[in-house]
C-alpha cells in the first residue's frame, strides 16, 4: 500500500481533511490540495504534501497535477474529488451567474480535474476516481437549489463516466452524504449575500428561517456524523477489489434512498417540503 499514491482535493478542513490523515495513516501517499495557500502551508507543516489547487481557475488545476506527476514519476493511483460551496436562496431568486459560479467551483472544475488524471490512470492500466457528492445529488431540498442542480449534474456525469469506463481498469464511485461535520454553512453566507437579494424578494418573510440557520448555529443537525464516517466509505472504494457506485452516509441518506424508490413523487415533495 506504501507506493500507492492518491490526490484529494478540499482538505483545508472537514471531510478532504479527516480523508488526508486517514489515508495517510493506511499508508497512502497522499498529495493534500486546497484553494488557498495559507491551507497549504498549514498542511504541509504537518507533513504532507500540498498543492494548491482553486476548481476556478484551470490554470491551478493543471499546475497541481503537473506537480503531483513530477514527484510521483508520472502515477497517480487515485483522484477523490471533494470540495464545494452552497449558495443558499430560493430558486427564483437566484441570479444565473449565481449558478454558473457555482458549477465551476462544484463540477466544471472537478470535470476538468477528472479529464486530465483519466490518461494518467489508462497508460498505468487502473486507478480510481471517487466523488463526493451528497444526498442532495438525488432528492432536492428547499432553499438550496443551487447546490442540488450542481450535484444532480455532478451525478449524471459520474454515472456516465463510470460506465464509460469499463473494462479500462478505471473505476468511478460516488460517495453521498447527508449531514457532516463541516464548515459549509459558514462558508455559505459570503455567497448568499453576494448573490440573493432577500431584502427585495417576494417572499422576503420566508428568508427569516434561512438567515437563523445561516447566521446562528444551533449546533450539529440531527443525525450529523463526523467527517471520518466519509473517510471509511472512501477507503472501502480505493481499496475493495469491486468498489460500490454508491456508498451511503448517514441515516437521511439511506431514509432518502428508501423514500425516493417507494413514495410517488407527491408524497416525496410533502415529506422535503416539511423537513426543509
Amino acid at each position: 500500500m506504501s507506493d500507492r499514491s492518491i490526490l484529494i482535493t478540499g482538505c483545508s478542513s472537514g471531510i478532504g481533511y479527516d480523508a488526508a490523515h486517514g489515508l495517510r495513516a493506511r499508508g497512502w501517499r497522499v498529495f493534500a490540495a486546497c484553494r488557498k495557500e495559507a491551507d497549504c502551508d498549514r498542511l504541509r507543516a504537518e507533513g504532507f504534501e500540498s498543492p494548491r489547487l482553486d476548481y476556478q481557475d484551470e490554470a491551478s488545476i493543471h499546475a497541481a497535477l503537473t506537480q503531483v506527476l513530477d514527484t510521483t514519476g508520472g502515477r497517480l493511483d487515485a483522484l477523490f474529488n471533494n470540495g464545494a460551496f452552497a449558495n443558499p436562496g430560493l430558486v427564483e431568486d437566484l441570479p444565473t451567474d449565481a449558478l454558473r459560479a457555482i458549477f465551476e467551483a462544484n463540477l466544471f472544475g472537478w470535470h476538468a480535474l477528472t479529464r486530465a488524471v483519466i490518461p494518467v490512470m489508462r497508460a498505468q492500466g487502473h486507478g480510481r476516481i471517487v466523488q463526493c457528492s451528497s444526498v442532495l445529488g438525488f432528492v432536492t431540498m428547499p432553499w438550496r437549489g443551487a447546490y442540488n442542480a450542481s450535484k444532480f449534474a455532478l451525478e449524471g456525469l459520474s454515472d456516465t463516466l463510470r460506465i464509460e469506463m469499463r473494462g479500462t481498469g478505471i473505476h468511478v464511485s460516488l460517495i453521498e452524504p447527508g449531514p457532516v461535520t463541516s464548515n459549509i454553512r459558514e462558508n455559505a453566507i459570503p455567497h448568499f449575500e453576494r448573490w440573493i437579494d432577500w431584502e427585495n424578494a417576494p417572499r422576503r418573510e420566508d428568508y427569516a428561517r434561512l438567515r437563523h440557520r445561516l447566521y446562528e448555529s444551533s449546533g450539529p443537525d440531527t443525525f450529523e456524523l463526523p467527517p471520518s464516517a466519509v473517510t471509511r466509505r472512501l477507503v472501502h472504494a480505493l481499496e475493495a477489489r469491486r468498489p460500490r457506485a454508491r456508498y451511503y452516509v448517514t441515516t437521511p441518506t439511506y431514509l432518502m434512498g428508501t423514500l425516493k424508490r417507494l413514495l410517488p413523487t407527491r408524497w416525496l415533495d410533502a415529506v422535503i417540503a416539511k423537513a426543509g
